[in-house]
């Protein structure tokens, strides 16, 4: 016998959204991810503090006028709304009572055991939502990797991948696109 090839049923950000509305996902970690409910990997210590050091360290940093979120929704596309660690948007926190921001000037993913889901996936994902400016900051190897110029590449797995990667060590500085007179040591981003 014969299986049958199964079906999966995707979703819309719109339906999503709705199915949080109605708190039916009330309390599950998950994410919209290609239009799959994806549920996000628990959080050891040292990536719970990784995170809070990118944050502290780009709170700091930024002028006025930018907003850092952290483990927040983006409304990246028609079927994805993905959470990533930390995301670095223009304005105000009160521009986003109505909407999630949709085009954030920098994403920032802190990883470990997600790595290759990171780099492979959400880099796909993030890089066809239009977001030029996409770091990961690997715990692994102790790196910031900085993902930028996004262009369509079929064996991606979303159709899009970033075309400029550089890894950069405790030692090195780097600046957001968005911001380039921001500089951020990257020993402050790697706890």
């Amino acid at each position: 016998m014969r299986q049958a090839p199964l079906t999966l049923r995707r979703w819309t950000r719109a339906e999503y959204d709705r199915l949080v509305d109605l708190g039916v996902l009330h309390g599950e970690p998950v994410e919209l991810i290609g239009g799959q409910l994806v549920v996000a990997e628990p959080q050891g210590s040292y990536h719970a503090t990784a995170i809070g050091a990118v944050d502290d360290a780009l709170r700091a940093a930024l002028p006025p006028g930018w907003v850092v979120r952290a483990q927040m929704p983006v409304a990246l596309d028609d079927e994805s709304e993905p959470e990533p660690d930390l995301a670095v948007v223009p304005g105000e926190r009160a521009d986003y009572r109505a909407d999630h921001p949709a085009r954030p000037a920098l994403v920032v993913e802190v990883a470990e055991s997600s790595l290759a889901f990171d780099r492979q996936d959400k880099g796909s994902l993030y890089a066809r939502g239009g977001v030029h400016d996409y770091w990961i900051v690997n715990l692994v190897e102790r790196v910031l990797e900085v993902y930028r110029d996004p262009g369509p590449d079929p064996t991606a797995p979303y159709g899009w991948r970033y075309r400029a990667v550089e890894r950069l060590g405790p030692a090195a500085v780097v600046s957001p696109l968005a911001l380039p007179s921001v500089r951020l040591a990257v020993s402050d981003l790697l706890p």
